[in-house]
């Protein structure tokens, strides 16, 4: 007999049917599908409710699952029948990140690997072999040190001989890098010490590309919501240092502490886009489950990015086949 069978007796009440029972899980199920569909409406006040949304809106698929499971618990034929909306929501949103990637017709004209290699990553070499192993010909990294500046210089020397470093921000290249400059993309409040972008000319062939490589600040929840001023008051910056680039082909590199769906950076991702086929999260390493760390482009397209493996960072280095048109 079940629960509410039980209730009945004791109430004098019918017993609900397995059409009747549920609402209030058919109810989170329309909802979830509303995020999905809807989430560049959901405010960014209140804590920042949008931004934090769309950080995290592949997960919003967890809905389905946890319905279903719910469901069958509750035994209600309308929470199995609402589950079906955020899961055709799911679809909908994400069908473009589903589809696979065409056969690749020609090698990438380049292969870029970036990496927040982290501060406190004692093991250089290690981390170098596994950027190597994807035979890039550049790789950006963040959160380079002044003590691992030179061994990473001496450990990807041989393959990549040409480099720039500005603050905590690198670039080892194939190809001669020109015209390195600082780009001040300093959130309110930071200091001269706070220099986390690199502009360089690559020279690839006959053609000159711009790289930006870029550590935007860190986004935390907190007391205050999701925090991300500082980070959307950097991107600004960035997004108008791109847009005041007369090169026709630029890439951007970098920890950009956002997920391209959030509209909070959108001021940037208007300028500079990059590969929408699958979810490689980059970001903890240990369980990833957000891309924080891009390789944009603006004329060339980046046709595929994958993770590789991981290395002693809390982020995963990402690698990204860029073709020139």
């Amino acid at each position: 007999m079940t629960a509410d069978a039980r209730h009945a007796i004791h109430s004098g009440r019918p017993a609900k049917t397995a059409w009747q029972r549920g609402r209030i899980l058919a109810f989170g199920s329309l909802a979830a599908a509303a995020l999905l569909l809807g989430h560049e409406y959901v405010p960014h006040r209140w804590g920042n409710l949008g931004s934090l949304v769309q950080t995290f809106l592949p997960w919003l698929g967890l809905a389905v699952p946890l319905g279903i499971l719910a469901a069958l618990v509750r035994r209600s034929a309308l929470a199995v029948l609402a589950v079906l909306v955020p899961l055709a929501a799911w679809v909908w949103v994400f069908l473009p990140q589903l589809r696979p990637a065409p056969p690749a017709a020609e090698p990438a004209d380049l292969v870029v690997v970036q990496h927040n290699a982290s501060d406190t990553n004692a093991d250089v070499a290690g981390t170098v072999e596994v950027l190597l192993a994807a035979h890039p010909d550049v790789v950006t990294l963040t959160e380079v040190t002044d003590a691992t500046e030179q061994e990473y210089a001496s450990a990807l020397g041989a393959e990549l001989p040409h480099h720039s470093t500005q603050g905590t921000v690198g670039v080892w290249s194939r190809f001669p890098l020109e015209e390195a400059a600082a780009v001040d993309i300093r959130p309110a409040g930071a200091d001269a010490t706070w220099d986390r972008c690199l502009r360089v000319v690559l020279r690839h062939d006959d053609a000159a590309i711009t790289l930006f490589v870029a550590h935007l600040p860190s986004v935390r929840i907190g007391s205050g919501g999701f925090e991300t001023g500082q980070r959307d008051g950097s991107t600004l910056l960035l997004a108008d240092a791109v847009a005041a680039e007369r090169n026709e082909t630029v890439l951007v590199a970098g920890d950009l502490n956002a997920a391209l769906a959030d509209d909070a950076i959108a001021p940037l991702t208007r300028l500079v886009t990059a590969d929408t086929r699958g979810f490689p999260f980059s970001y903890p390493a240990a369980f990833p489950v957000v891309q924080i760390d891009h390789v944009l482009a603006r004329g060339a397209d980046v046709t595929a990015t994958r993770t590789l493996p991981r290395t002693p960072s809390d982020h995963l280095p990402v690698v990204a086949h860029v073709s020139f048109r």
